[in-house]
C-alpha cells in the first residue's frame, strides 16, 4: 500500500464528499465512510464514491447476535470494501463470524484486544497505543484515526500523534479528517500530510 492515508468523509452531503474525494484522490490512499454517510446513502452512495477508483474504509462497528453481524457483512460484500469495523464487545463469535462472512481481500477491524484471539484483521487504535499493541500482535492492521501536524488544531481529538509518529509506532494506515477536509486548500493539505510520512 503506497499511501497509506484515508481521508475521513463523515457528511451525509454525497455531493459534497464526493467533490472533496475528487479533489484530494492523488493525495490519499483511500476514502472512509462512517455511519453517517451510509445510513443517508446505502450502498448505492458507496458504489458512487467508489466510481473514483480509491479503497473504501467501510466504518459502520458492526454490532448485533454473531448470525445478524454475518448476514450484514455479506449483505455488504458487493461494495468489496478494502476495510470494515465490527465493534468487538459484540464478542468473539460474532468477530470470528464477521471475518469468516468477509468477503476475500476485505479487512475486518476491531475496536478492542479481543479482535486479535477472534482471528480477525486488526484494531482501530489511538497513536498514543499503537507500538504497544503492534509489540503484543506484531502482524496486526492498525487504522490510527486523530492523527494531527505538529501544527495543527487537534479539535476534540483527546491523543493525538503526528503522521510520522504514529506510522513510526507502527500504524498501518492514519484516518485524516478536518485536517484535510476543512483546509483551505484540502488537496494541500493531504499533500503536506502525505510528505511527512
Amino acid at each position: 500500500m503506497s499511501n497509506r492515508i484515508y481521508v475521513a468523509l463523515d457528511t451525509p452531503d454525497l455531493p459534497r464528499a464526493k467533490a472533496m474525494a475528487t479533489r484530494v484522490r492523488h493525495h490519499v490512499g483511500g476514502i472512509k465512510l462512517g455511519l453517517e454517510f451510509f445510513c443517508a446513502h446505502g450502498q448505492s452512495g458507496v458504489h458512487a464514491m467508489a466510481e473514483l477508483g480509491l479503497p473504501i474504509f467501510l466504518d459502520l462497528k458492526l454490532h448485533d447476535i454473531p448470525n445478524t453481524v454475518a448476514k450484514a457483512v455479506q449483505a455488504l460484500g458487493a461494495l468489496k470494501p478494502a476495510i470494515l469495523t465490527v465493534h468487538a464487545s459484540g464478542g468473539r463469535a460474532m468477530l470470528e463470524d464477521a471475518k469468516a462472512a468477509a468477503p476475500l481481500g476485505t479487512k475486518v477491524i476491531g475496536l478492542t484486544e479481543l479482535a486479535c484471539e477472534a482471528g480477525v484483521d486488526g484494531i482501530v487504535c489511538s497513536g498514543a497505543e499503537v507500538a504497544a499493541a503492534k509489540a503484543i500482535w506484531p502482524k496486526g492492521f492498525f487504522v490510527v484515526p486523530g492523527v494531527r501536524l505538529p501544527d495543527g488544531q487537534i479539535g476534540d481529538q483527546k491523543r493525538v500523534v503526528t503522521p510520522r509518529q504514529a506510522m513510526d509506532a507502527g500504524a498501518s494506515i492514519l484516518v485524516v479528517g478536518r485536517p484535510i477536509t476543512q483546509a483551505e486548500d484540502p488537496d494541500i493539505a493531504a499533500r503536506a500530510i502525505g510528505a511527512t510520512l
